[in-house]
């Protein structure tokens, strides 16, 4: 910490230094690219402490089991001074180069030239010559390297478990997985360590933990991005993918890296002049929902509700929901780790294999050595079936634009996937292995929260090519469920002028003209963006406004809750104005809100600065005994931003 301050807007913190009294500093605030592109132009911060903050987060981290290998930091400092020194010269700089400024994560099976590549192996671990190009164009544009992110071993996994440097910790609990197989580089963004990271995708690796960790994880068309320079997992359909705080993040990322390679063999043609930038009309698009008998929640009942919210917001958005057969989306990703492409992952890595079989995670080389058990009559059987298959898709997609899917069906606990790794890691992977077998593309995108707090995600699919189509109705629908970023408690760049002019909708419109709106004062968890806002919106709550209760209040932080909440206290003098915001329920459904409040919370009456007294939430007093007083913090937002900058 560079020195004191106070607290700015939406996550961010403004540092008083000696040498630039008032500098917006990102060390609490977000690292998106909007906010750093905008912090650049206007001189307010500079490249090389943007890389300072990013080793100190880093660093106050702690060991997650996110890096496999960190560039020294004055490796990287060397570099963002650099770019300062373009910078000084003329702002062009920042608009020649797109990703000019912005701290990036490399998943471990991707080489970065003169940096170990091990795929999660020690044993395999070789020095490249070369960056694969995808990481040439990313530095090119004028991104920072900041280390290579740890992974399930060979990406064969998507828990993020199954690796020889530790399990990579999910930063909403570290008792549940993060997803994998590009799991340090998933986290590393939703932790705010870097601005967007890489990782490849050829089961689901760059989709699962993004949606374990509320982020966005972008998987272009096959070929788009090169895969020369990666560790082939099964190199026929291996994709680099994208993760990012935000829609158009991972939008300008995959941009800025695709291209036609004539020395990778899977490489399109069309990666030179195809954009994903191209406008597509929004006004009005299909989106494909499975028949309910066809999903699988595995027993997760509140996932299940959520994606019921998802189709809602979906359609808010200007979807229209139809119904398409998932089985031979589902026969297809069955194919994938119960037919010969496994035959394809064993042949990637089989001399290693046959001269290291110690130095192999036991669960990966089981799933390797099943390769071994197919013929070349079982590959043409399969590619067969596929092709069927591919004609049967073809016929579902005539039906929509673009297919609306759970990212995952649950989500498990360490414990409960090594306790059973195969089936569980199998369950993970029904909504995406499927995906690069029938040449789609597809983006994982944020969906709210569960009410223990961990996200939840979905992902929309389309035909090759449609990558545009994704990005654009993926930034619509993020932009509707205006959540925070990541595990941060920073939100999307326009966030709070979308709070200004009040956007929030009822989900379900079933009030009568009769029925009574009652006022309903929140100040923490159910906050806009917050884990439990969603028990607001599924009652079809509308926010009313933004405001501040009367200087007669104390705010705590409650020790031991789940996810994190506050206590407001009316007291008799030393009380301060608390920020709020006001929502308005009908009487059935406030009834409902209330009788659910658990303790100690309860709903009582909140006296505001206008002189209104409306229900809302207050705490039993037992529960602030040795609780933290933060009123000085103004507000829940605020809190949570300077926690994060400590």
């Amino acid at each position: 910490m560079r020195g004191a301050g106070h607290l700015g807007t939406r996550g961010r913190i403004r540092l008083t230094t000696m040498n630039n009294p008032g500098t917006w500093a990102p060390l609490s605030g977000s690292l998106d690219f909007s906010t750093l592109r905008e912090l650049y132009l206007a001189r307010a911060i500079t490249v090389a402490e943007v890389v300072s903050a990013v080793y100190a987060r880093i660093e106050a981290s702690g060991d997650g089991g996110v890096w496999i290998h960190l560039l020294p930091k004055a490796q990287a400092l060397a570099r963002a001074r650099g770019l300062d020194e373009q910078l000084k010269a003329s702002d062009k700089t920042v608009h020649e180069m797109p990703l000019f400024g912005l701290p990036f994560a490399i998943k471990d099976n991707i080489d970065l030239k003169g940096e170990p590549t091990t795929a999660g192996c020690p044993a395999y671990a070789y020095i490249p010559s070369a960056s694969a190009p995808v990481v040439e164009r990313l530095i090119r544009a004028g991104a920072i390297p900041i280390g290579k992110t740890n992974m399930d071993q060979f990406a064969a996994g998507l828990s993020g478990v199954r690796s020889p440097y530790g399990a990579c910790q999910n930063p909403f609990d570290k008792e549940y997985i993060s997803g994998g197989s590009s799991s340090g580089s998933a986290v590393a963004v939703a932790a705010g360590l870097v601005s967007f990271s890489v990782g490849t995708d050829t089961a689901g690796s760059g989709r699962v933990p993004a949606a374990f960790n509320n982020i966005i994880g972008l998987k272009p068309t096959h070929g788009l991005l090169s895969t020369r320079g990666v560790v082939p997992a099964c190199r026929s359909i291996d994709c680099v993918s994208v993760f990012a705080l935000t829609c158009q993040d991972a939008q300008l990322t995959a941009s800025t890296a695709q291209g036609f390679d004539p020395a990778d063999f899977y490489s399109r043609e069309c990666a030179d002049n195809y954009h994903l930038h191209g406008k597509e009309p929004l006004e009005s698009f299909r989106f494909g929902v499975p028949a309910r008998e066809e999903m699988n929640f595995f027993g997760d009942e509140e996932a299940c509700e959520l994606f019921e919210l998802s189709v809602e917001r979906m359609r808010k958005i200007g979807g229209n929901a139809v119904r398409v057969s998932y089985a031979p989306f589902k026969e297809a990703a069955d194919l994938l780790y119960n037919g010969p492409w496994l035959a394809e992952r064993l042949a990637a890595l089989k001399p290693f294999l046959d001269k290291n079989p110690e130095a192999v995670h036991p669960v990966t080389r089981e799933i390797l050595q099943k390769g071994s058990q197919y013929s070349a009559v079982h590959v043409f059987e399969a590619q067969a079936r596929l092709e069927a298959l591919k004609l049967q898709a073809q016929a579902e997609w005539k039906k929509m634009d673009l297919l609306l899917l759970p990212t995952t069906g649950t989500i498990y606990t360490i414990k409960e996937i090594q306790n059973n790794p195969m089936i569980l890691n199998a369950n993970l992977g029904y909504y995406t292995n499927f995906v690069n077998l029938l040449d789609c593309c597809a983006m994982a995108i944020p969906s709210g929260f569960r009410k223990n707090g961990l996200p939840f995600g979905i992902s929309i699919v389309a035909p090759a090519l449609n990558d545009h189509l994704l990005c654009a109705i993926g930034g619509r629908y993020h932009a509707e469920l205006n959540g925070p970023l990541g595990a941060t408690a920073s939100f999307l760049p326009a966030e709070k002028k979308r709070a200004e002019s009040l956007p929030v909708h009822p989900v379900h419109p079933v009030l009568s003209g009769e029925d009574k709106l009652v006022p309903v004062a929140v100040v923490g968890a159910h906050l806009q963006g917050q884990p439990l806002n969603h028990q607001l919106t599924s009652l079809n709550a509308r926010l009313v406004r933004l405001c501040k209760t009367k200087q007669s209040y104390r705010l705590f932080a409650l020790p031991g809750t789940k996810p994190p909440k506050p206590g407001l206290a009316f007291v008799s003098e030393g009380g301060s104005a608390i920020e709020v915001e006001v929502w308005e329920l009908s009487t059935a459904n406030f009834g409902y809100f209330t009788a659910n409040v658990p303790p100690p919370l309860a709903i009582g009456t909140i006296h505001l600065d206008n002189g209104e007294a409306v229900k809302g939430f207050v705490c039993e007093g037992y529960a602030l005994i040795g609780a933290r007083d933060i009123t000085s913090f103004g507000g829940w937002r605020n809190f949570l931003a300077g926690a994060a900058a400590v």
